[in-house]
């Protein structure tokens, strides 16, 4: 099995822009335990791990206010479901 690398988390971050919310979730949630996995690595440049591990959290609060953003808006367009304002 390869090992994975923090190019491989990187390009997963970018990869989740473009999914639907439950498929990014899954992709961030394995980003963020090759992270953890790679924190221990003797041959990891540790400050380029902290910055995606930085990155990685705010894809994760983008996922969140986008879902969150269009469960809203569907709620609006749909009033006369239970979750409308």
């Amino acid at each position: 099995m390869t090992e994975t690398t923090l190019e491989d988390v990187e390009r997963s971050l970018d990869r989740a822009t473009d999914l639907e919310t439950e498929e990014a979730v899954s992709v961030l949630q394995t980003a963020r335990q090759d992270l953890e996995d790679l924190s221990t690595a003797a041959d990891v440049d540790e400050q380029r791990r902290r910055e995606l591990e930085d990155r990685l959290e705010q894809r994760i609060r983008e996922v969140k206010e986008r879902d969150a953003y269009d469960s809203e808006l569907g709620a609006a367009m749909n009033p006369e479901e239970e979750d409308a304002p």
